[in-house]
């Protein structure tokens, strides 16, 4: 008797309906083992020490933002920051990691749901004559053609994949919050190669025009020296002058290129194939918003990526006190085997099973407590490592503050000490055209405006690569609701988070 084809698929679907139920019920009945995470608790103080009475602008007065660079007003620093999203290899790496731990999670994540297989067949035998098999089947010849399928689960009842999906979204955040890590330092380190060759340009223009200051020098000596009035000597030591600043200007070259180099790097071409026209450093820095240093924890990435991987190791503890129960499997398999293809989704064709699993250790000599014992010690590792990094992001930010809050003091005597030197250079260069001294004193006040000059270049390219420093400290206008609650659905993250 054939049974309605409407009849077979209504069978079959019962089946796997019971299935669902039994997956359903225990998933429901099951619990979840392990410790309920709670951020690690971190001593945050209440202002920063270093701000001291050096006032920074208001938070209200200048938002970083993504784009934090554009706060220097450069035009020429904003065009190369927007190719570092686009070029930088560093970059174009921790984006692969962070799509690599995507990955990761959608494979664990599966195990949320049954495996389904097919396996259709059809063969042809014939069994020997001679077989040891009853005699109404040797020498017979027959076909058989399957049609099965097969699920298979394992009921999540103590939330064993749970746990283990858990701690690996939470990897996987901790690798978005590495991959903007690494984008504020990119933009940073190119922002601070970008001011060390402008205030390199700075000094070479400076010591190019006391070049031809001491030239001017030069010729006055050697007029004097052929009017009878100067000596020789005097003529070299201004020779001496102008050849030992000539060829401090060419040194200068040296690095500046290195510079240029590091930024062509950053923006992802090779030195050969990119130029950074001078420009030199004149104007100072700008103001940087400070906020409270408790909000510090929610605007470094590092910090936020430090704080993920402490819970990810949470949920791995877990998955080790499931280790301790048993594992509930469920399989259910059924298909059609006929030896004719025509009759083979004929009801008496149809096969089934379904069945029901629990398989648990009972004696491991203690592998499961060293598991178990392995993932504590290594929460406290990431929790020790967590605490350690917040208490390097204080000391970061306190370190540039000082930085830029003592060079800006600095800068002001600084000024005043230039301008102390060139007073006393004009009036040296005075007495010496009116015979009352040696060249010189001439020699020694012109050596002591140039250094001043030249200290007052550096220590403006220094502010500004302290203030740069600065902003990274802070987090470089990133916010920690930029990282995504569910990773495995999430596209690209540079672009979202650094424009």
């Amino acid at each position: 008797m054939k049974l309605p084809r409407k009849l077979i698929l209504r069978s079959s679907r019962k089946a796997v309906g019971r299935v669902l139920i039994a997956i359903a019920a225990l998933q429901l009945t099951g619990c979840v083992v392990g410790p309920k995470y709670r951020p690690p608790a971190v001593q945050a103080p209440a202002a920063y020490k270093e701000v001291g009475d050096w006032k920074p602008a208001q938070p209200n007065d200048q938002n970083l933002g993504g784009t934090w660079w554009t706060i220097f007003q450069d035009p020429q620093l904003d065009a190369l920051e927007v190719q570092v999203n686009v070029s930088n290899q560093n970059l174009k790496a921790a984006e692969a990691q962070f799509q690599q731990a995507r990955a990761t999670l959608r494979y664990y994540r599966a195990d949320y749901y049954p495996t389904v297989t097919a396996g259709p067949s059809a063969t042809r035998t014939r069994i020997s004559g001679n077989s040891p098999t009853s005699s109404l089947l040797r020498g017979a010849t027959y076909n058989d053609f399957v049609l099965p399928f097969s699920v298979s689960y394992q009921a999540d009842v103590w939330g064993r994949v749970r746990k283990n999906v858990e701690s690996y979204r939470e990897q996987a955040q901790a690798s978005a919050a590495d991959l903007a890590t690494v984008n504020l330092s990119m933009h940073a380190d190119l922002a601070v190669d970008y001011f060390q060759a402008r205030s390199l340009d700075a000094e070479e223009e400076l010591l190019n025009s006391t070049v031809k200051q001491y030239e001017q020098a030069l010729e006055l000596n050697e007029s004097r020296f052929q009017g009878g009035i100067a000596s020789e000597v005097e003529v070299e030591q201004a020779k001496t002058q102008l050849q030992t600043t000539r060829a401090a200007a060419i040194d200068v070259g040296v690095l500046r290129a290195q510079y240029e180099h590091a930024v062509a790097i950053l923006i992802g071409k090779p030195p050969a194939e990119f130029s950074l026209p001078p420009l030199p450093l004149t104007t100072p820095p700008p103001h940087v918003p400070i906020s409270v240093p408790s909000e510090l924890l929610e605007r470094r990435p590092d910090i936020a990526a430090a704080e993920r991987r402490v819970a990810s190791a949470n949920a791995r503890i877990g998955v080790a006190k499931s280790a301790y129960y048993p594992l509930i499997g469920l399989g259910a398999s059924g298909g059609f085997e006929s030896s004719s293809i025509t009759t083979l989704l004929n009801g008496p064709s149809g096969l089934w099973s379904v069945g029901l699993s629990a398989v648990g250790t009972v004696f491991d000599v203690g592998r499961r407590r060293a598991v178990n014992d392995e993932a504590r010690a290594a929460y406290d590792y990431q929790v020790a490592a967590y605490r350690e990094n917040v208490l390097t992001g204080f000391q970061q930010v306190e370190d540039n503050l000082a930085a830029v809050r003592i060079l800006e003091n600095e800068a002001k005597v600084q000024d005043e000490a230039v301008a102390a030197a060139q007073r006393s250079l004009d009036l040296s260069v005075t007495r010496y055209k009116g015979g009352v001294t040696s060249y010189l004193e001439v020699i020694t006040a012109q050596s002591a405006a140039l250094s001043d000059e030249v200290t007052a270049v550096n220590i403006l390219g220094r502010r500004m690569a302290n203030t740069v420093l600065l902003i990274q400290a802070l987090g470089g206008g990133w916010d920690r609701s930029s990282l995504p609650e569910r990773p495995e659905c999430c596209g690209k993250l540079v672009s979202r988070n650094a424009d």
